[in-house]
């Protein structure tokens, strides 16, 4: 039974209530921070590693892509009184498949660098998903599905230049 002050008073300070929301939506935004700079440095990696001009142009692309994401998210972040990521994690990477571009890399296979760049944005789409279920301001979840948006249509282009890939390697061993 709610007394006379409890009816007057709100069950959850204003203040508090804004305040973990707001700490709820830097946090969100710095681990999405880490995911595009994880993303940059690996898309960058790939770019360096392969031989297919159209990989290359496609992998700076998306590698200033995530540098553009990165930059839109900081502000994001400032503009909640939070102070933003600076760069990505070496734990951020492992965890977000980009630790195994450079293995990749070393061998010069375009098709390997394919594989680990689409593991890659599998993660980077887990962790849009993942920041889009908490409790954002609407503002900055629309910011976040447009971002998610173009992370899919990356994810599936890679996906798509990998296939492509397979089917033309695959072709000659079947004759």
């Amino acid at each position: 039974m709610i007394n006379d002050y409890e009816a007057t008073q709100p069950i959850i300070p204003e203040g508090d209530f804004a305040a973990n929301t707001n700490q709820e939506a830097i946090d969100a935004l710095n681990e999405l921070i880490e995911t595009c700079k994880d993303s940059q440095y690996g898309f960058e990696t790939a770019a360096q590693g392969v031989n297919n001009p159209e990989l290359k142009s496609t992998f700076t692309d998306q590698s200033q892509q995530r540098g553009e994401f990165a930059d839109v998210l900081r502000g994001l972040v400032r503009s909640l009184g939070g102070d933003p990521e600076s760069r990505g994690s070496v734990a951020g990477s492992s965890r977000r498949g980009w630790m195994e571009i450079k293995s990749a890399v070393s061998g010069s296979d375009d098709h390997a660098i394919l594989v680990e760049c689409e593991s890659g944005e599998d993660s980077a789409k887990e962790a849009y998903n993942e920041a889009l279920q908490k409790d954002l301001p609407p503002d900055i979840a629309d910011v976040l599905r447009q971002q998610a948006q173009l992370v899919v249509s990356s994810h599936n282009k890679i996906k798509s230049m990998r296939d492509s890939g397979q089917q033309r390697s695959a072709a000659p061993g079947l004759m």
